[in-house]
């Protein structure tokens, strides 16, 4: 049975979308017949993907919807480009919420190490630029303690809006700006990732679990190495922690060839 007009629309909005997320590849789970989602025979099966597409070319020509976007060589160039299509981003909520500014991220292009965060603060809401306040001065110590300088790597946040009051992020939200982390990440192309607290790595994970849980091992995020630690602002309320951290931070300086500290002679 055709899709209807306004359904063909509805389609066609929600894919140009993504596109302008730039998400261009959609996939769909195949449905193992005789399974509990598999729809009984009395009812109408959802169209193919095939079908969709042939009837979005009705009222959207094929060569009119948007192309995926080469990615440039230059990680630098890529960047820019990918700010340039946020732009003054109204995609979510949050713009509505009283964020001043959009937070990007900071860091080297090249970078071998990428820090990613929840959500822009206060501080990072003014200054437009990610962990500057309390918990980034504390980042920075950390970035230190393994040896390099805060500009040696790239640290960005799963959304890039403040929310009031600085409440955790919603799904929806970290839904709707994440494809934007995604592709800075495919552009810096890091040896390393380390996701700083709960919401960042299970974002990342789409794993429900603690803390406890998720660290002190590495995770396959899309061909690199990612791992997971305490977020900054959680270790000024519970400085007890820094310890754990210091432990997952020396697992990253193994696995990328830094050098280690030397234990204290007894």
């Amino acid at each position: 049975m055709p899709l209807d007009l306004a359904l063909r629309r509805a389609i066609t909005d929600r894919v140009r979308y993504y596109n302008d997320l730039g998400i261009y590849d959609f996939y769909r789970r195949p449905v193992v017949p005789g399974s509990a989602s598999e729809l009984e025979n009395n009812v109408a099966r959802p169209p193919s993907a095939a079908f969709v597409l042939k009837e979005l070319a009705v009222i959207v020509p094929e060569e009119s919807l948007p192309k995926p976007k080469s990615q440039p060589a230059d990680p630098a160039t890529a960047l820019r480009l990918i700010r340039e299509d946020l732009g003054d981003c109204t995609r979510c909520r949050l713009h509505k919420q009283g964020r001043k500014q959009i937070v990007f991220g900071v860091g080297d292009p090249n970078a071998d190490l990428m820090f990613i965060g929840e959500a822009p603060g206060a501080d990072e809401d003014e200054q437009g630029e990610p962990f500057v306040g309390r918990s980034g001065q504390l980042l920075t110590n950390m970035i230190k303690a393994m040896g390099l300088r805060r500009e040696d790597v790239y640290i960005a946040n799963i959304i890039k809006c403040r929310p009031p009051g600085n409440r955790t992020p919603e799904r929806d939200e970290c839904d709707t700006c994440s494809p934007f982390l995604m592709r800075q990440i495919e552009s810096i192309r890091p040896k390393a990732l380390v996701a700083l607290g709960a919401v960042a790595a299970k974002t990342l994970l789409a794993i429900n679990a603690p803390m406890s849980e998720l660290r002190g091992r590495w995770y396959d995020f899309r061909g690199t190495k990612l791992a997971v630690t305490y977020h900054p602002a959680f270790l000024l309320r519970d400085p007890r922690q820094k310890k754990e951290t210091w432990k997952d931070l020396q697992m990253v300086m193994k696995e990328m060839g830094l050098t280690l500290p030397e234990k204290p002679s007894e």
